[in-house]
């Protein structure tokens, strides 16, 4: 029978509970503070509403879903996979204001050139990456790689950043299930960290090891955190884990752009994403709100080969009406304090069916 990290009284094991220390985060070269005997501390700050909305399938007003027009008076086409345009309040892009007023020293400033573009994932409305398909969420892995190829080539673009927004906790205002793209001419700051941490380990470690492969090597030296695994792919909650159920998706094959990934590759990692999004909302029988960038290296014609692509979760929930607030120790000291234990948490979700979303179901007896 499974253990779902709890003893017989409903509380977490000392060993798990207990959880004082500070772990070493290899790709950010930096302290994460651990202090899971804090998750319990009282509270009386503000929560979230948990109640879960009624979402329609379609909805005559939302400017993504098929057959409407958007705000720049665009209409979408009726389409029935995956649908990609370049947003109508881009960050960045080819009509950015060229002439700028030069600021005084030290600071400067330059053209927002780049792209920025929306992919929605489904025509369905009140779909997400949990409820699709793994045939379907292959579609959106295959999109992003043709998105990463494509505008990573244009000579004003050194990185491509990949990213979904899920849930109104993490501020996104539309629930129709949707990412964006940011094509940049600058390399956004934590691939610039992580690349940096990763070519240093290449050179001081012994044999010229890969960083993210003896990360992958010390999650199935444990197993624990684990949550996916098979040939081609690995989905697990990491030992530095900042977040309560902050996940990392990777390739178990070194490769620095999701491009790079061959069909095999691509229809595991889409069943890893199947696993772990299915998995959260299983965890409290709800949406579970994330952010979900992929973290690929720059698109600027260097050679990356050192850095492995990966895809990351990063929850804001660290109970199911309880955020994770980032305050004293993240904002104003720049490292992170874990009220949680990676361990316990990854015990929390290996707790629940990854393959049956909670939303499909049949409803028992009771209910009848």
């Amino acid at each position: 029978m499974f253990n779902s990290g709890k003893d017989l009284s409903g509380h977490a094991p000392q060993n798990l509970a207990g959880q004082w220390e500070e772990r070493w985060h290899p790709l950010r070269e930096e302290w994460v503070m651990v202090a899971a005997h804090r998750q319990n501390r009282p509270w009386i700050g503000q929560t979230v509403a948990t109640k879960p909305k009624a979402i329609p399938t379609y909805l005559s007003d939302c400017y993504l879903c098929p057959g409407n027009s958007r705000v720049s008076g665009k209409q979408n086409p009726a389409y029935s996979g995956v649908f990609v345009f370049d947003n109508d309040h881009p960050c960045v892009g080819p009509d950015a204001p060229i002439e700028l007023s030069a600021p005084p020293p030290p600071y400067r400033n330059r053209p927002a050139n780049g792209m920025a573009r929306v992919v929605c994932y489904n025509p369905r409305h009140d779909m997400t990456l949990a409820q699709m398909e793994a045939a379907q969420i292959a579609n959106v892995v295959e999109v992003w790689q043709q998105q990463t190829l494509d505008l990573g080539n244009r000579p004003e673009v050194n990185h491509v950043l990949c990213f979904e927004n899920k849930g109104e906790v993490v501020g996104v205002s539309n629930p129709h299930p949707h990412g964006q793209i940011y094509a940049t001419n600058f390399v956004f700051k934590t691939i610039e960290t992580e690349m940096l941490a990763s070519q240093r380990y290449l050179k001081e470690s012994q044999a010229g090891r890969n960083l993210f492969q003896d990360i992958i090597r010390a999650e199935q030296a444990d197993a624990s955190r684990i949550l996916y695994e098979d040939e081609y792919s690995i989905a697990f909650l990491p030992y530095f884990a900042r977040y309560a159920y902050e996940v990392y998706i990777a390739p178990k094959r070194s490769v620095p752009h999701i491009y790079e990934l061959d069909s095999k590759e691509v229809a595991s990692l889409a069943q890893a994403l199947k696993s772990v999004t299915v998995r959260m909302d299983n965890l409290w029988q709800m949406s579970f709100p994330y952010v979900m960038p992929l973290h690929q290296a720059p698109s600027d014609g260097g050679n990356y080969d050192f850095f492995h692509f990966f895809i990351g979760f990063l929850p804001p929930l660290r109970q199911p009406n309880l955020i994770k607030y980032l305050a004293g120790p993240e904002i104003g000291g720049g490292n992170f304090l874990s009220d949680t234990s990676p361990e316990a948490k990854a015990a929390e979700l290996l707790g629940v069916s990854d393959s049956l979303h909670y939303l499909e179901q049949l409803p028992s007896e009771e209910t009848l």
